[in-house]
This record gives structure tokens, C-alpha cells and sequence, in this order.
């Protein structure tokens, strides 16, 4: 129970990483609060979870805002952000990523980490605590060909969560971010272009371990950095990714 009292809010919470993220929180004592564009999915984890879900586009400055103040509306204090939220573009030269693909990836990978540090932050400074994690990529450290604006956006993240890790570390705020390596996700499909057994086997032959990390990987890592018990780590984009950034 690590993480037992504490309040979470995980955006994109409604599948993928998210949902795996929300499970590993709820199991250590967690209340999560599934925020998610996806509702019919958000409500389902959610009561599976005992939690509860909330509408929100992290793209959109007055959706942000009004599911935080909702939120804070339902409970007394949150504890932990989790910007989890995003997105990608099909594997394509940069050149032929279309300007709405590049305003879409930006808006919902990085801007909606701006947003949420733009309405939750206060109140972290307020209470003089709070956690943040930020679901980065190993795109942001390895990059793959074809892949160039999201990986530049993941890149924009890592150093973000430095950022922030430096500005409010004197505040009690704790900043860290995950690097997972390619995963059991629905934008799996998305990253390889197509899901074939030759994709698979040309993606896995990059991945040491010899796997796709999945979403209980990622949620046993969010669970210890935003616990105490990584109480001293912080400014930290840690790998989870079977080896392939060695």
C-alpha cells in the first residue's frame, strides 16, 4: 500500500500505459481519477478501479481547467499528476507529415503538459507537495527514423521534466518522467506503420530483452517514483524499455 491516501490523476487513463498506470496506483491505495477524452472507456476503469473518470481534451486550455477544478471540486487534495496523454503520427519522411498531424502531436504531447502544470501546479505549491510524472518515450533519447516530430516531442518533454524537477524541488514537488520502449499499447500499430509478423520481428530485434514493454511494466515503474519511496529521486526520465538505449 505505498501509495495508500494518496489522490491521483492520470490523463489518457482510459487504456494503454494509462489504465496500467491507474491499476498499479488503485492496488497500492491509490483513489485514481481516470481522465480521458474516451469516456465509455474512462467510466469503465474507473468503476472498475473505484475510482472515478472525467472528461478532459489536454489540448484544449478550458477543458484542462474545468476538469481540474472539478476535480478539486470532488476531493480535498491531489497528490499525484500523471501526463500520460499522447499521441503520434504514422512513420512517414518528415517532410510529408502534414502541418495538422504536427499541430495535433505538439497540442496533445507537450502543450497538454503545460496545461496541467498551468492549473495543478498552484495547488501543489500550496500544499508544499506533489508528484508529477511524465510518460516520455526513449524517442526523446533513441530516435527511430520516420518518426521525427513525435520523437522531437517526447525529446521537449525529458527536458521539460528537468526543468521542472530544478524550479520546484525547493517547493516540496517532485518531477520524473518513464521512457518506455515501444509497448503492448493501441498505438503500437501507429509507431510500426503496420502490425505484421515482420514488423514485430524487426521491432523486437532493437529490444535486448527480446519483448514489447507492456502496461504493467509501466505502472510497477510509475508506482515506486511516485511513492515515498523515491522521495530523493527527482529530475530522473528513467528507461523502461528491455535494454534498447544501452
Amino acid at each position: 500500500m505505498r501509495l495508500k491516501g494518496k489522490t491521483a490523476i492520470i490523463t489518457g487513463g482510459a487504456s494503454g500505459f494509462g489504465a496500467g498506470i491507474a491499476s498499479s496506483f488503485s492496488k497500492e491505495g491509490a483513489k485514481v481519477i481516470i481522465a480521458d477524452i474516451n469516456m465509455q472507456n474512462a467510466d469503465k476503469i474507473a468503476k472498475k478501479l473505484d475510482g472515478f473518470s472525467i472528461r478532459v481534451d489536454v489540448s484544449n486550455k478550458a477543458s484542462v481547467k474545468t476538469a481540474i477544478a472539478e476535480t478539486l471540486g470532488k476531493v480535498e487534495k491531489i497528490d499525484i499528476l500523471v501526463n500520460n496523454a499522447g499521441i503520434t503520427h504514422l512513420p512517414s519522411p518528415m517532410e510529408q507529415v502534414s502541418e495538422e498531424e504536427f499541430d495535433n502531436i505538439l497540442a496533445v504531447n507537450t502543450k497538454s503538459v503545460f496545461l496541467t502544470s498551468h492549473y495543478l501546479i498552484p495547488h501543489f505549491k500550496e500544499n508544499k507537495s506533489g508528484v508529477i510524472l511524465n510518460i516520455a518515450s526513449t524517442a526523446g533519447v533513441s530516435p527511430r527514423a520516420n518518426l521525427t516530430w513525435y520523437n522531437a516531442s517526447k525529446g521537449w518533454m525529458i527536458t521539460a521534466t528537468k526543468s521542472m524537477a530544478i524550479e520546484l524541488a525547493p517547493l516540496g514537488i517532485r518531477a520524473n518522467a518513464i521512457n518506455p520502449v515501444a509497448g503492448e499499447t493501441p498505438l503500437l500499430k501507429s509507431f510500426m506503420g503496420e502490425d505484421t509478423p515482420a514488423m514485430r520481428k524487426k521491432f523486437l530485434a532493437t529490444i535486448p530483452i527480446g519483448r514489447f514493454s507492456t502496461p504493467t511494466d509501466i505502472g510497477a515503474t510509475a508506482t515506486f517514483l511516485c511513492s515515498n519511496e523515491a522521495s530523493m529521486i527527482t529530475g530522473v526520465a528513467l528507461e523502461v524499455d528491455g535494454g534498447r538505449c544501452i
